[in-house]
């Protein structure tokens, strides 16, 4: 019997945070597990604050994630890893982009973005690996596959065979853009 597992996927609208989560749950799917994926919350329009969770296990009652639950949460962007990190349970991990999109309070000036994020979660004795996705995703072709980036990173963390998560990749991901999504994923992989 296992634990149901959590995942949130946390970031900001536009940036590819539902092809993650299909992913994600292909990979489980094929696993053998249990799966439960969330709507999104918040605003799905460019630049809002986006949450999906993903749960998994023998037996998955509700896809709901509360605070202190989450075994893993992946942020595709800096301050969102912050805004969610009350969400991890001891011992959970955080995989982030280092990419930061200033919110509107930033943008407006009420606010100034805050620094040393990775630093600062870390000395709250969080495990967290923080890359440039954005930065890897330009070099396999595009600045919109950082979220494949990430899942690169992910599939070192949640361990199931590489070929899985390539065929869930050849699921999700347009024909047309498969190559340059193949790229970002090994690209992930190895920083993870």
């Amino acid at each position: 019997m296992m634990e149901t597992r959590s995942i949130m996927i946390v970031g900001v609208g536009g940036q590819g945070t539902l092809l993650a989560s299909r992913v994600i749950g292909s990979v489980l799917l094929t696993g053998g597990y249990d799966v439960k994926v969330s709507e999104v919350h918040g605003m799905s329009q460019r630049g809002g604050s986006v949450v999906t969770y993903v749960r998994y296990g023998d037996k998955v009652a509700s896809p709901i994630i509360e605070k202190g639950q989450a075994d893993l949460i992946i942020s595709f962007e800096l301050l969102e890893a912050a805004r969610w990190v009350s969400y991890l349970k001891k011992g959970g991990k955080i995989i982030t982009n280092t990419q930061q999109i200033e919110p509107m309070p930033v943008i407006t000036g009420a606010v100034k973005y805050p620094e040393n994020i990775v630093e600062n979660i870390k000395a709250a004795g969080v495990d967290i690996t923080a890359a440039d996705a954005l930065s890897l995703a330009v070099e396999a072709g595009t600045p919109k596959a950082v979220n494949v980036v990430l899942m690169g990173m992910v599939s070192k963390t949640v361990s199931f065979d590489e070929q899985v998560w390539l065929d869930a990749l050849k699921q999700c991901v347009p024909p047309k853009v498969l190559d340059v999504n193949l790229k970002a994923f090994e690209l992930g992989r190895g920083i993870a």
